[in-house]
């Protein structure tokens, strides 16, 4: 249960039975795996995409080791940030903000069925997107200057996503809104520090989230590495009790699967001890926690995340009731995917 919580990203264009993750799959059992074309850390264009034909197979070859389907995930927002680029053989995209100006449903649709059905194709079935933060700050680092944002109106995010979702529905590709609950209004980027958006944030930021999860079409929610002093005064959204289990699941209604951000991220790694960053996002009711391993690489990150759990709970600091609701949420999505 403690394995399917986590999701890991890994090196290497192609798997066998001693790489490290999968090492990872059959003995530690993890929910998911994240794709990255670039490794930062060893700062190379090279990590797990080169070609369709050779991302297929490292796809099924990853699926081949795994009792229970694994979540395959990758971020293809389309624009800047977007994984399958033209360089590898796919086709291009346009960025959210694009759409977004443009209004125009029927093209977005248009490259959501595009995208949908590219990664369809290669056996991936998780998009982590939409991004559904506002566009209230285009100046932005990480949402406004990089285009990734419909609009910094909250119905034409929400008509625009929900368009993108359904398309992706529709190739039984899971979506992920994010970042949660609001990283549209920061001036600063939670990969390189903690970002404060007290005194930016607007209510009018969780609009997206109410709208789209009162459809019933949300699968996964990402949490944001933003801290809000009126929300909690104590921590950021990503490890906050308040916002994910208060305001996320009780005031918004939403019971599907949350996940972190990059818990490798300086937003949190800079401020909080790594054991405490686990504890306080499994208490604030994140149900998988992301280590990207690309801005840092631990080649055990795995066998350390689930040690510190298993410390955790051995300690009664986090219950097994708390992991048996996760783990129950996350194989009900699971299941909800249809068999390729």
């Amino acid at each position: 249960m403690i394995g399917q919580m986590l999701m890991v990203g890994f090196r290497g264009l192609e798997v066998d039975e001693t790489h490290p993750v999968v090492r990872d799959i059959r003995d530690h059992h993890i929910g998911g795996v994240v794709l990255f074309d670039k490794d930062v850390a060893a700062d190379s264009s090279v990590r797990n995409i080169q070609s369709a034909e050779q991302l297929r197979t490292l796809v099924h070859d990853l699926q081949s080791f795994a009792s229970t389907p694994l979540f395959v995930a990758i971020d293809c927002e389309g624009g800047l940030v977007n994984r399958l680029k033209e360089a590898y053989g796919f086709a291009p995209t346009v960025s959210a903000q694009f759409l977004g100006q443009r209004d125009d449903l029927s093209l977005t649709l248009a490259q959501a069925d595009t995208v949908a059905a590219t990664l369809a194709g290669l056996g991936i079935n998780v998009n982590l997107a939409p991004v559904v933060d506002l566009n209230v700050n285009p100046d932005n680092p990480v949402i406004g200057s990089r285009r990734r944002s419909f609009s910094a109106e909250p119905d034409v995010v929400v008509r625009h996503a929900l368009v993108f979702i359904k398309a992706h529905h529709r190739q039984n590709v899971l979506t992920t809104l994010k970042h949660f609950p609001g990283h549209g209004s920061s001036d600063a980027d939670s990969h390189l520090g903690m970002v404060d958006v007290t005194a930016m944030w607007t209510e009018a930021e969780l609009e997206p989230y109410r709208c789209i999860i009162q459809t019933g079409e949300t699968d996964i929610v990402m949490t944001a590495h933003v801290y809000n002093a009126r929300l909690d005064s104590l921590y950021p959204a990503t490890l906050s009790k308040r916002i994910i289990t208060g305001i996320l699941r009780e005031d918004l209604g939403f019971d599907g699967v949350v996940i972190t951000d990059d818990l490798q991220m300086k937003a949190v790694t800079d401020e909080y001890g790594f054991r405490t960053v686990i504890r306080s996002a499994l208490d604030a009711g994140a149900d998988m926690l992301v280590f990207a391993n690309n801005m840092v690489y631990g080649e055990n990150i795995t066998t350390q995340v689930i040690g510190i759990i298993k410390d955790l709970i051995d300690a009664g600091t986090i219950t097994p009731e708390r992991i048996e609701a996760s783990y129950r949420r996350i194989m009900k999505l699971k299941n909800d995917l249809q068999p390729q």
